[in-house]
Parts: structure tokens; sequence; C-alpha cells
């Protein structure tokens, strides 16, 4: 594969990741913006599936070379830490 080719896949990789990683934060920010209790089964599970599913496809990705292990993480840590502000603004509540 030329080098192009592999820099195109690379930038299409992290794109789809983002995106995929957004759709998530939407999803933590509906929560923040309703205060619904984080606890609620449902949306842990939902959450919990989602957040899940995205790192099967981080590791996926770092596995084809398409993108660095640590930027993986920091597209998780990011999620992780809207739901650490969900948490927090439920608690305080």
């Amino acid at each position: 594969m030329d080098t192009k080719s592999q820099t195109s896949f690379q930038e299409k990789a992290l794109e789809l990741l983002v995106a995929d990683a957004d759709k998530i934060a939407r999803l933590i920010r509906v929560q923040m913006d309703h205060l619904t209790m984080p606890q609620c089964p449902l949306y842990e599970e939902v959450l919990d599936t989602q957040m899940f599913g995205l790192s099967r496809e981080i590791d996926f990705a770092v596995k084809l070379g398409l993108i660095e292990r640590e930027k993986g993480k920091e597209i998780l840590d990011s999620l992780e830490k809207e739901l650490s502000v969900l948490h927090d603004a439920y608690t305080d509540k």
C-alpha cells in the first residue's frame, strides 16, 4: 500500500472514531442537560454498550495501524471525563 493511501485510511479511521465518540458525548450531554439520574439502568446499559463498542473499534484501528494507541486512549479518556462531570452534576444536585 502506498503512503498516500495509508494516510488516507488513517485520516478516515480517525474521522469515523471521532464521529462515534461525538455521538456518545451527545448522549452524555443530553443526560447532563436533563440531569437524569446517571444510575438509570437503561441509560447505563446504553452507555456501557456504546463505550464498549467504541473501545473495540479503537482496538481494531490500532491493530490495523490506522491510529496510535495513545490517540485512541485520548478519545476514550475524553468521554470518561464527560461522564465524570455528569456524575458530579447529579450528585451535587
